[in-house]
């Protein structure tokens, strides 16, 4: 697959929907009716209508004993009739526990697909935006192997990896690529920053998947800097920069002492405020490439990649299931997949809305997970109202200088009632520091309380069965450390997204010694 693509590749994948989604099922079901599992449904038919009518909608659980199969070692045939060459990992943040998935050439090719298409939008909307170099934010972790050898990584360090990857033309990025390949993440995130910083002024874009791994970046360049400056003024990489790889290609970038720039960057970074410090430090850079919007979950569904299906949730046409283009401006889906390297009818587990449709595909705002994220009682909070709770508490604290640069929640039920904690990490716009203000965090308790259900409101106020909502401050890093500890337990950097809601009680250890000051909602207006 070619990854040169222009705006008129778009504009005939999403004027021709239907019959690209046609096509695409008919090549899938070619593939795949005679593996073990879709025999027993098609009997080698790879007719659509059959399909709908005996293929199951299916969940992880109903498919993980297949694909364990194939990872201990039985043919791919059980669910691909392509090879399967490996497994991704999601990153098990969302629900608490890894997935894997089995990927072959077409996963990768996926992913090409994605950011060619895009190119040629970017450059229209933003002039001069693909001119120069990419500053991107990769990072890979090794490649486990499954019992019958197969590779098994995060699917974005699967990626990064492979050769499609490592095949692009190298002045495409700021980087190396031997800094994106660097095993310690903490060498590559220092290689990264020190490659953008020399070549500054050719820089025209950054991206990381997602926008958690921009803020530890800048995070990291905070706390970096002084040394990253001598690194310049010297034209020497620190000792501690191990990785013989990253360590020669990067002295090669550095290209020997510059006292000029060293000066530049350090004048910048010892000023009291740090806003605008992308733009004064990469002044050519015109976007910003990540995910950042709500639990930062892509919706895109090309109508080549995949075959989608939607199922209907409300209550009039309740699990009815139509197709790509049959969807109806605003009403509410969940997500069906068949893919080329073995789901079948795979519900993912989001909630999205159509929002409307360029040319004849559907456009789709993310609601939310299909799970309940917090409940004590019989109450149904989802991300839609916790998403929503935080946005008026943040409004609250732009009121005070104060911005929210970490958020996630759970529910303490060792209290009697039991009550919802959220865990904030706090930083001041125009000083080192934050001084907690008891009147505004008792406000952000206030606020959020007034955004949740009606029935939270009920139990919570009128008969007790829900204590007041608590906001737990952290020290300042504290959520760098919780990343920290989910690549510690297999997830990636890539890929990671700072989880709206902890299940997992020793993640939750992570917090435990770092609680600066606690808020409670009790002193509010009745709700």
């Amino acid at each position: 697959m070619s990854p040169n693509f222009d705006c008129m590749d778009l504009e005939a994948l999403t004027s021709n929907a239907k019959q690209i989604q046609d096509d695409v099922l008919k090549q899938i079901l070619t593939l795949n009716a005679n593996t073990e599992y879709l025999q027993r449904y098609l009997h080698g038919s790879s007719d659509k209508e059959l399909f709908k009518k005996n293929v199951p909608v299916i969940t992880y659980e109903d498919v993980r004993p297949y694909i364990e199969r194939v990872a201990n070692g039985e043919p791919s045939n059980i669910i691909s009739g392509n090879s399967i060459t490996g497994f991704f990992l999601s990153s098990g943040t969302s629900g608490g526990k890894h997935k894997t998935f089995p990927m072959n050439s077409i996963f990768f090719e996926n992913l090409l697909l994605y950011k060619a298409l895009s190119s040629p939008f970017v450059s229209k909307y933003m002039d001069g935006a693909k001119k120069e170099k990419e500053m991107m934010f990769g990072f890979t972790r090794p490649l486990s192997k499954t019992p019958s050898g197969l590779p098994v990584s995060g699917g974005v360090s699967s990626f990064l990896q492979s050769d499609y990857f490592k095949n692009q033309p190298s002045e495409l990025y700021s980087s190396p690529i031997d800094v994106t390949l660097c095993p310690d993440n903490r060498q590559s995130m220092y290689c990264h920053l020190l490659c953008g910083l020399v070549q500054r002024n050719e820089i025209t874009s950054m991206s990381a998947y997602f926008v958690s791994i921009l803020v530890r970046a800048i995070n990291f360049l905070e706390t970096h800097w002084r040394e990253l400056c001598s690194n310049i003024r010297y034209g020497h990489v620190s000792e501690w920069i191990t990785d013989q790889k990253c360590r020669n290609s990067v002295t090669i970038i550095l290209g020997g002492p510059n006292p000029e720039l060293a000066n530049f960057i350090e004048y910048e970074c010892n000023q009291k405020s740090w806003e605008g410090i992308i733009r004064r430090l990469w002044p050519k850079v015109k976007y910003i490439d990540c995910v950042v919007t709500g639990s930062m979950t892509q919706c895109d569904c090309l109508p080549n990649i995949s075959y989608f299906e939607f199922k209907q949730i409300d209550e009039e046409n309740k699990d009815d299931i139509v197709d790509l283009v049959n969807v109806k401006l605003g009403c509410y889906y969940e997500l069906l997949v068949t893919n080329y390297f073995g789901l079948h009818r795979y519900n993912i587990g989001d909630i999205l809305q159509v929002t409307g449709f360029y040319n004849s595909t559907p456009q789709f705002r993310f609601i939310r997970r299909k799970e309940t994220v917090l409940s004590i009682q019989t109450e149904i909070t989802t991300e839609e109202h916790i998403l929503k709770a935080l946005y008026h508490a943040t409004l609250v604290l732009e009121s005070s200088n104060l911005m929210l640069m970490g958020n996630t929640c759970c529910e303490d039920i060792s209290t009697n009632p039991g009550h919802y904690v959220f865990y904030w990490e706090l930083n001041n716009k125009n000083i080192d520091g934050v001084e907690l203000d008891n009147k505004v965090l008792v406000k952000c308790c206030c606020v959020m309380e007034e955004s949740l259900s009606p029935l939270y409101k009920t139990f919570r106020s009128k008969d007790g069965s829900i204590g007041a909502l608590e906001i737990r401050v952290v020290q300042q890093g504290t959520f760098d450390s919780l990343m920290d500890f989910f690549v510690s337990k297999g997830s990636s950097i890539s890929q990671y997204k700072t989880p709206l809601c902890i299940k997992s009680s020793e993640a939750l250890t992570v917090f435990e010694d770092k609680v600066l000051g606690r808020f409670f909602s009790d002193k509010c207006p009745p709700l």
